[in-house]
């Protein structure tokens, strides 16, 4: 089953569940007191479910849910009185949407509704001639009552014929707390009787202030009511002897249902939503197990040493396989339950660009594709910043104005394309708009203006474009509400970095610009290779890394102030380890080689020794060291050795900003 149509299922299920309480809660109550928020949250049970249906072309649900969102329409409009007859039919349908859900999650062909519909539309005609009679009579002012809603004059009969007196608690709040101020209110009438309408006013309201008029139903005296709510309160009715219970109905048609629904109570969804932080915490245990699945590991190739093979050292090999492939198959079965479908994440951003093409008077076309694309949710979540940025980058830097476009000879209204896939161990979301392209002369010539780049320097077009992540860099030469004000880039790269990705940006003057992020699938448990540099050991994930390789000195040629290594007829900058960080390596004829990155931003980083992969937990080096250049962060291994793990970005930038003249970002 897709992703998208579990959810479906999931939602529906959900909706169901609460509904069938809703009806039973009513069917309680029928003779103690209807409490018509109970019955406004079935109304709206039915109208979210109608709606999720018709949003995902479950057709059948959403005609059959739409038929009962307008019976219940009429329950809460006092049109038809809700009796046992009322409770057993909204049973009965309820099941029928169950069954049908059950059948659209097992991939079954939708069933025919039509004749549940008319059975629906039948029951209503039948109903209607034993709903109340004439309303009651109302004292209050015409004038309040045309301001009331369909519901709200419904209610204030309602509340009279029971009667309820009918007071008004008049309100003036300052504009800075008038929310919070309206909700206390709010709390306190209901805690007194049934809120009927609230009515904004500008009567007697002085500058800088705002009122309202709460109209509310209840039988506690005036004084009362004076004397806990500390407001204004007019008494429009006076409460009268309460209106008689209505007769409680025999049930013997409700019995019957109670046997019917004994068959329905299985669900038919598998689903469980989990707070992210339980998963944490498990992913934390297992990386605790899989230290000490490397100790034994380590233990039993010392036996191995000490005492030879024996069955001891066998049997402690065979526990430490055991341990390794079950704690892999868990670590997978953790990592799956973290994993979200990214259009999770794109329609949120969906919002993001209506909003911002409005703001600045622009007509943007949002495509997405790959929305089934899944990715850890702790990554996804993050991801939202930087994508929200660079939107607001295209939609304010990018695309043109519908006059420039029409200059050009484009269609007047911009496209942004969010894509998203799979590419080997990482997720690459794409975000590409038809806009004019970035100006690359203006980023130089602000580059220059910075000081970030000496005169007469001759860059490359990738490395110009580089520019753009510097903090507080920007080609807009006035801020608005959408950018302009030399943030939202940076911002980007920094994120990247920390989750172990990095940008790429393709642009063509008056086609368009590209930004490909490429990030990990998660940040859990990752396999590393351990190195040597000088006297000191580091872990490189393998997620980042292509190949290895031996590197002879003599080989690497220095190129415009930078070292680089032909491999198989292409240039590779090299970056050395011990040079990065300042420290002496060992004095040999050759190194180790590790290719990291992708594409146009592949590196070769040189170190002294490789001494194979090992599986780690990164830890987070916390705030005091946290913007140490170089480090991802830490990781145990072996005899509960620490050591460092390089942050692949910051290797890969060092090969880009070398060049003479480029000072560090």
């Amino acid at each position: 089953m897709k992703s998208s149509k579990k959810e479906f299922i999931a939602e529906a299920e959900e909706l169901l569940e609460e509904s069938q309480r809703l009806i039973l809660e009513i069917q309680d109550t029928i003779s103690t007191g209807l409490n018509p928020d109970t019955i406004n949250a079935l109304f709206r049970a039915m109208h979210t479910l109608k709606g999720v249906s018709g949003l995902f072309g479950v057709q059948g649900i959403s005609t059959l849910s739409h038929s009962l969102e307008t019976l219940m329409d009429e329950v809460r409009l006092g049109k038809m009185d809700v009796t046992h007859d009322v409770v057993s039919f909204l049973f009965r349908n309820v099941d029928i949407l169950k069954q049908i859900t059950e059948k659209v999650g097992k991939g079954d062909d939708e069933e025919d509704v039509s004749g549940f519909v008319r059975d629906i539309e039948s029951f209503r005609a039948s109903q209607k001639g034993e709903a109340a009679g004439a309303s009651t009579a109302s004292a209050i002012d015409a004038s309040i009552l045309k301001v009331l809603s369909e519901y709200e004059e419904h209610r204030l009969k309602a509340n009279q014929k029971e009667g309820k007196g009918i007071y008004l608690a008049k309100a003036v709040f300052t504009l800075d707390t008038f929310d919070t101020d309206l909700e206390a209110l709010t709390r306190a009438v209901k805690a007194k009787g049934e809120l009927i309408s609230t009515l904004p006013t500008s009567q007697n309201v002085p500058d800088g202030s705002i009122g309202f008029n709460l109209m509310f139903g209840t039988k506690s005296p005036v004084s009362e009511l004076k004397s806990e709510i500390p407001y204004d309160i007019d008494m429009l009715v006076s409460p009268q002897g309460a209106a008689p219970a209505a007769p409680v109905a025999e049930t013997t048609e409700a019995q019957p249902q109670s046997k019917q629904q004994d068959t329905h109570l299985k669900s038919t969804s598998t689903t469980v939503r989990v707070d992210i932080e339980k998963l944490d915490r498990i992913l934390n245990t297992v990386g605790e197990l899989t230290l000490a699945k490397g100790a034994i590991k380590r233990i039993g190739i010392e036996l191995v040493e000490q005492f030879g093979q024996n069955n001891l050292v066998y049997d402690i090999h065979k526990i430490s396989q055991t341990l390794e492939r079950r704690l892999a198959e868990l670590q997978d079965q953790v990592l799956e339950i973290r994993m979200v479908p990214i259009g999770q994440i794109f329609s949120r951003l969906a919002q993001v660009v209506r909003r911002y093409s409005r703001d600045v008077d622009k007509t943007i076309d949002l495509v997405m594709y790959g929305e089934d694309t899944e990715l850890d949710k702790y990554l996804a979540e993050e991801i939202v910043d930087p994508l929200m940025h660079l939107i607001k980058n295209s939609i304010d830097h990018g695309i043109e104005t519908a006059e420039e476009r029409k200059r050009k000879g484009k269609k007047e209204s911009g496209t942004v394309i969010l894509k998203a896939y799979q590419k080997g161990n990482h997720v690459v979301v794409e975000l590409r708009d038809d806009g004019a392209g970035i100006d690359i002369e203006k980023v130089k010539k602000k580059a220059l203006e910075k000081g970030l780049v000496e005169p007469g320097i001759e860059l490359g077009e990738k490395e110009v474009i580089d520019f753009i992540f510097t903090p507080g860099f920007s080609t807009k030469d006035f801020a608005n509400e959408v950018s302009g004000r030399g943030v939202g880039m940076d911002v980007v790269k920094e994120k990247l970095s920390a989750l172990g990705g990095y940008a790429e940006v393709e642009t063509k003057k008056d086609v368009g610009t590209v930004f490909m992020l490429t990030l990990p699938i998660t940040l859990a448990i990752i396999k590393a290779l351990i190195v040597r540099v000088g006297e000191e050991r580091f872990a490189v994930p393998l997620t980042s890394m292509s190949e290895t390789l031996i590197v002879e000195h003599k080989d690497i040629q220095t190129i415009e102030w930078k070292e680089v290594y032909y491999l198989r007829g292409e240039m590779l900058p090299m970056v050395r380890v011990s040079t990065f960080f300042h420290f002496e390596p060992f004095k040999t004829d050759r190194s180790f080689a590790v290719v990291v990155g992708l594409g146009d931003r592949k590196v070769g980083i040189l170190v002294d020794e490789m001494f194979g992969q090992h599986e780690i937990v990164i830890k987070s080096l916390g705030d005091y060291l946290k913007k140490l250049r170089g480090f991802a962060g830490a990781a145990e291994i072996g005899k509960h050795e620490v050591i460092l793990v390089l942050d692949v970005e910051s290797l890969i930038d060092e090969s880009v900003l070398k060049q003479k003249g480029v000072g560090h970002v």
